[in-house]
C-alpha cells in the first residue's frame, strides 16, 4: 500500500475494525517513512461471470429485481425480498470464490424463494429451469406436493424419524 502523502511503496497497520455491517474491515496505517496516518477501507469483492461471458460486480438489486418478476401479485414484501437477496450473497459467498457463475446465482435463489412463496418459485423456476412444456411444471409440482406430505407426516409424528414416542 503506497503512503497517499509521499508514496512510500509501504505501510504498516496501527489498528483493525470491521465496519458496522460487517462487510468491511477499517485499517489505520502509518507511513514508516514520512510517519503519517491514514485509513483504508477493505472489502472482499465478489463478481458475477454471466452466460455472455461479461464480469460484472454481484449486486442484491439484481436478485431483488430479477426475484420480484416472479412475485408479483403474490403476497411477498420488499423486505421479504432483501432478506432472501441477503440469504443468497451469503450463500454464495461461503464458496470462498471471487468469481462466481450467474448459473450457480440462480440455483442459490431457487432454495429461499421456495420457501418464501411457492407460486412464486414455480414463475422463477419454469423461466430460470427452461420448463417447456406442462410435464415440466407437472413435475416440479408433484415433488412440492410429495416434500408437503413427508413433512406433513413428520409434523403428526412429533417430527421424530425412527425413535417411539411411547409416554409411560
Amino acid at each position: 500500500m503506497y503512503c497517499p502523502y509521499c508514496r512510500y511503496p509501504d505501510s504498516r497497520v496501527v489498528d483493525s475494525r470491521t465496519t458496522d455491517d460487517g462487510l468491511a474491515i477499517r485499517r489505520r496505517r502509518q507511513c514508516p517513512d514520512c510517519g503519517r496516518r491514514f485509513s483504508t477501507t477493505e472489502t472482499a469483492s465478489l463478481n458475477v461471470i454471466k452466460r455472455s461471458g461479461v464480469v460484472e460486480p454481484f449486486s442484491r438489486e439484481k436478485i431483488v429485481s430479477g426475484v420480484r418478476k416472479a412475485c408479483q401479485g403474490r403476497p411477498v414484501t420488499d423486505s421479504d425480498l432483501a432478506v432472501l437477496a441477503q440469504r443468497v450473497e451469503e450463500t454464495v459467498r461461503l464458496s470462498g470464490a471471487a468469481q462466481i457463475e450467474a448459473n450457480d446465482i440462480g440455483l442459490a435463489i431457487l432454495q429461499p424463494l421456495r420457501e418464501l412463496d411457492e407460486v412464486a418459485y414455480l414463475r422463477f423456476a419454469s423461466v430460470y429451469q427452461g420448463f417447456d412444456s406442462l410435464d415440466d411444471f407437472e413435475a416440479a409440482i408433484t415433488l412440492l406436493r410429495v416434500e408437503h406430505q413427508h413433512a406433513e407426516q413428520d409434523e403428526a409424528t412429533g417430527g421424530s424419524t425412527g425413535a417411539s414416542g411411547s409416554a409411560g
